[in-house]
């Protein structure tokens, strides 16, 4: 059983930055590709970026070039750090670990409870 838990979200004004985090518990953090989802009410979960156990990264065209993400596996952590942002990228952010597969992320089912980001002035 992986448990996973994000924070870092909140109001911020358009063009500043965020950096989201996301804890994990056990002690095979390191085998497992992690990914972050955002959800708005009444649409699909959206993958925004995954990170491979090897550290490679993969972005959604929505955010390539202003988003970031990184892992610290003595830490557990994943962490999205988040730039230029646009009212658009309100949601909630979504932490989840799962495997990769070249460009492909395949979800396990594990799932924190989400972090708010807001973009407004």
């Amino acid at each position: 059983q992986v448990q996973v838990a994000e924070s870092g979200g909140g109001l911020v004004e358009p063009g500043g930055s965020l950096r989201l985090s996301c804890a994990a518990s056990g002690s095979m953090f390191s085998i497992y590709a992690m990914g972050w989802y955002r959800q708005a009410p009444g649409t699909q979960r959206e993958l925004v970026a995954f990170i491979t156990n090897g550290g490679r990264s993969n972005y959604a065209d929505s955010v390539k070039g202003r988003f970031a993400i990184s892992r610290d596996n003595a830490k557990n952590t994943v962490y999205l750090q988040m730039n230029s942002l646009k009212p658009a990228d309100t949601d909630v952010y979504y932490c989840n670990v799962g495997a990769s597969y070249g460009d492909d992320y395949r979800p396990f089912d594990y799932w924190g409870q989400g972090t708010q980001v807001t973009v407004s002035s």
